[in-house]
């Protein structure tokens, strides 16, 4: 396997132009030049200073195809995303503006838009409320927002009038009232909610879905006015938004005519690039989903999905050293044309997938096994390295011996380890949240509360300090300020400027209930639900 880094260093060295993708057909032009996150780690450039731009210009052939830029290995792919917009919002790639998906790009590694509050306080909060979901067969209630749920922003979309009352649109579009953007969050009411993000008023009807969604919902990227979202309803659903009511266009079920495992929830953020969408089932399955989108003639949004390959997320030899319980519940990460996942039993995976266009089946290019369950997403940096972080719930001799942290290089599928390190030693505890890269430092926070600085080179925990755990909230940085929410549902606000130091604590804003969803950051507010039932917009007055 050629590495990513490699591949991408080629096209520099050749003068290439470094491609951006977006779909056919879809609707906002590429982005203008932007400063680029060369290590990807947040920053312009390892000493701040230097700008790279993404070459968006039209491909030479003018033929419509969806594809900017050319050159590369890999590169003239309209599945290709590349390796150096980690850290970059998605619409560096020619997606529309927002935080469309959990991390907000296709590497897992954008946190959102500032500027960031420097005094919050609540400036509104909506009620989630609550429903009944079993577990095991023994009635349990959720309440509010949990595991991942990170809320999207996105523009509102284009919405088709009915005047008739017959549930179609009428001819033409024109934008839906209201707030320029919206916020979106799945939650235990079992429905994808709408809120105005200045106020908390409702701006749509919600998504309902059969049963509570425990992931982060993902908004179209090519401006289709579509959200994917999984539940556990047994079902994966795509919905239209913009009529005056939601439409359920399609469902995936997670129970099959092929092997699964473990149980039918989908907790996985779906990835949409060059019109596929990518996405692991808690049935322990991995699908690629061809979406066909198009407008009918009323100028309704419809899609034609296409299962066109799906394949088990477990091998052989994970099951001999695991056993059968194993679930992808992590959220698909795509650099280059390899689409990364891991599972509950630590088997970290590449499947290529450059050949789709081209009619040829994903083929797995790397495998490592963490030796223990891998619920956080993987993240990948500027420079193709993979970050993983895992539980510590089997306590066998490999998960000992290598610990819960991982670095690792794909382009040496053979030995990737670059480094591991242990965060506990507590059987139970380990790493829920997903890590986050921020110049060339690595957080992580764990379930026990401590929250580790590492140095991404080296893997020297570089500083070291704890909160209320569990900390299942994922890590977001925003404009050198990195926000956590704890179990005490207090959300806190750190300096992390100086990544050699121990970040220096800004403030405190206090809401009801545990926080295990993910922070999103967007223009000023910070939007995040509890497990108390309710959502909250913070920000200074």
């Amino acid at each position: 396997m050629v590495g990513l880094r490699f591949q991408f260093q080629a096209a520099i060295d050749r003068g290439d132009a470094v491609p951006v993708t977006v779909d056919a057909g879809a609707g906002p032009p590429a982005g203008p030049e932007v400063a680029a996150d060369v290590g990807g780690d947040g920053s312009d450039s390892e000493d701040g200073t230097a700008t790279r731009s993404l070459d968006t210009s039209a491909d030479e052939n003018g033929g419509g195809d969806g594809r900017i830029g050319g050159g590369g290995d890999g590169a003239d792919d309209p599945l290709w995303v590349n390796p150096r917009s980690s850290g970059l919002p998605w619409s560096s790639l020619g997606a529309v503006d927002g935080l469309l998906t959990f991390r907000g790009n296709p590497t897992r590694t954008y946190h959102g838009s500032g500027p960031v509050p420097t005094n919050p306080e609540i400036l509104w909060e909506r009620t989630i409320g609550c429903s009944n979901s079993p577990v095991g067969g023994v009635a349990k209630q959720w309440c509010g927002t949990g595991w991942t749920g990170q809320p999207a922003v996105f523009p509102r979309p284009a919405v088709h009038q009915d005047t008739e009352g017959d549930g179609a649109g009428d001819d033409g579009a024109d934008q839906a009232e209201g707030a320029d953007y919206w916020v979106a969050v799945g939650a235990y009411n079992r429905q994808v909610n709408f809120f105005d993000p200045d106020n908390g008023t409702d701006v749509y009807p919600s998504v309902a879905t059969g049963d509570i969604i425990k992931g982060t919902i993902t908004i179209d990227p090519d401006g289709y006015p579509l959200v994917y979202t999984g539940s556990r309803d047994n079902f994966f659903h795509i919905a239209a938004i913009d009529g005056n009511q939601p439409r359920e266009l399609w469902r995936l079920s997670s129970i099959g005519d092929e092997p699964t495992l473990w149980n039918n929830d989908w907790d996985s953020s779906a990835m949409v690039v060059g019109g596929h969408l990518f996405v692991g089932g808690e049935n322990s399955r991995f699908y690629v989903i061809e979406l066909n989108r198009s407008y009918d003639e009323d100028g309704l949004v419809v899609v034609d999905p296409e299962v066109v390959f799906s394949t088990a997320g477990w091998d052989a030899d994970l099951l001999a050293a695991v056993g059968n319980q194993v679930s992808i519940e992590n959220s698909v990460a795509i650099s280059g044309t390899v689409v990364y996942f891991t599972n509950s039993g630590g088997l970290v995976q590449g499947w290529d997938v450059g050949g789709l266009t081209d009619g040829r089946e994903p083929d797995r290019v790397f495998r490592y096994w963490t030796g223990d369950d891998t619920d956080a997403s993987i993240v990948v940096d500027g420079d193709g390295f993979l970050y993983v972080a895992s539980e510590f719930e089997r306590g066998n001799q490999r998960a000992r011996d290598l610990g819960q942290v991982f670095k690792l290089d794909p382009s040496q599928p053979d030995d990737p380890l670059v480094w591991s390190r242990p965060v506990t030693t507590r059987l139970g505890g380990g790493v829920w949240a997903t890590p986050a890269i921020h110049r060339d430092v690595l957080i992580v926070p764990t379930d026990g509360g401590e929250v580790f600085g590492f140095d991404r080179d080296t893997g020297d925990v570089r500083w070291q300090f704890e909160l209320d755990g569990p900390l299942w909230s994922s890590p977001v940085v925003v404009d050198d300020v990195y926000i956590q929410g704890d179990c005490n549902g207090v959300l806190h606000a750190f300096d992390v400027s100086d990544t050699t130091r121990r970040p220096r604590r800004l403030w405190e804003v206090e809401l009801r209930g545990c926080i295990e969803s993910t922070p999103a950051v967007w223009g000023g507010a910070i939007y995040v639900g509890t497990r108390a039932g309710d959502f909250f917009a913070v920000g200074d007055r």
